[in-house]
């Protein structure tokens, strides 16, 4: 019997109710009229990095990215490029139908946030924390702050968004995945080097590291409190990210703490379909229709079946339940709780032509109502 994940708000957490959110700036982004470093020769030099630079994959490493202007940092962990079974076989304990059949899936190089993104990267971007410092400090805005200017941050939100459950170091949630793309094309124009979310295949490659066990770490579920926030140990809230073990591959929380966005359309009978393929490379499933979009590696609130290498989960409309605006918010979804991201880099990275047919090609496209409409 096919077993879908249905968003419950959190089981010990009492129902937190929202004001008004208000409307948010509409940009070039979200209309699809800028994108970012569309040709190498209109766009600066990417931020100086010696270890974030690579031609091949033995020349990856893992680096260090610092947001300019800020003391905020994050840490990216080459992934090796190769194959590996998608899904989970039948034989594996508490697995959904959805989860099969496996099939083989080629996946190239890229690199991926150590961590979840936090609350200290995210409102860099929410809250144009490197601007104001950059006016503060009377630096003359770059070409890069050019570009930075040029993209969509939604406008600030009538309530904490973390609810209460801490920021800084905490990793940040309830926003859509049109935030979280957002968020990745300012990362993008900020650095110089082409972010994104993973694909839904990505996640678990990286996810698994190896592994084609039920966790990264085996298939007994009595280990994952070394290794993951659920449920039984989370004390109904998020914490603070990579304080658990990481997996084979250096990743931390791929199991637990927050679930997280990927590119990809969830489709039910996906995998059935693929399967019929053979080997597939790096495949993306383009979303076509705002609901439902692929979440995985559950969450602080979850059982330890949910947070599987193959488990997946999918966005709901019920995600903005508690926001009252109409239409509804194209940034945050009010009750998702439990839902954050990572973001990835691609060692051979797209070009413009790539990116608008596949990587960043999205439907609906979301733009904020207009004042007065």
């Amino acid at each position: 019997m096919s077993c879908h994940w249905t968003f419950m708000p959190p089981k010990r957490s009492s129902q937190l109710s929202l004001r008004a959110l208000g409307l948010f700036a509409s940009g070039l982004f979200a209309s699809g009229l800028f994108a970012v470093g569309a040709a190498a020769d209109e766009s600066p030099a990417p931020v100086a990095n010696p270890d974030a630079v690579a031609e091949t994959e033995a020349e990856m490493k893992p680096y260090t990215e610092e947001l300019a202007h800020t003391e905020v940092a994050f840490e990216m962990v080459p992934i090796p490029g190769g194959t590996f079974q998608m899904g989970s076989p039948e034989s594996e304990a508490d697995r959904n139908e959805d989860e099969g059949p496996q099939h083989t899936v080629k996946i190239s190089p890229f690199w991926m946030g150590k961590h979840e993104v936090t609350w200290d990267e995210y409102d860099v971007w929410t809250d144009q924390m490197d601007q104001r410092r950059r006016k503060l400090l009377s630096i003359a805005a770059g070409p890069r702050d050019l570009l930075v200017d040029g993209v969509t941050r939604p406008t600030e939100p009538y309530t904490d968004m973390s609810f209460g459950m801490g920021k800084g170091q905490h990793p940040a949630i309830c926003m859509t995945q049109h935030a979280a793309r957002t968020y990745c094309e300012w990362l993008t124009a900020k650095t110089g080097r082409y972010y994104r979310l993973p694909t839904e295949a990505e996640w678990e490659y990286a996810a698994r590291a190896g592994t084609s066990t039920a966790y990264s770490f085996g298939d007994d579920p009595d280990n994952l409190e070394d290794y993951a926030w659920f449920f039984d140990n989370s004390d109904d809230a998020y914490e603070e990210v990579g304080q658990k073990k990481p997996n084979p591959w250096g990743l931390h929380d791929m199991h637990g703490n927050v679930a997280e966005w990927t590119l990809d359309q969830y489709v039910e009978d996906l995998y059935a379909q693929r399967a019929k393929e053979g080997l597939i490379v790096d495949p993306l499933q383009i979303p076509t229709t705002l609901y439902p979009r692929v979440v995985r590696g559950g969450s602080w609130d979850d059982d330890p079946d949910r947070l599987r290498s193959a488990a997946r989960h999918h966005s709901e409309e019920d995600w903005k339940q508690q926001d009252p605006q109409l239409p509804r918010s194209i940034w945050y979804h009010t009750d998702a709780l439990t839902v954050g991201f990572r973001v990835v880099r691609p060692l051979e990275q797209p070009s413009a032509e790539e990116k608008a047919a596949k990587w960043a090609k999205t439907e609906p496209v979301q733009l904020d109502p207009v004042e007065g409409e």
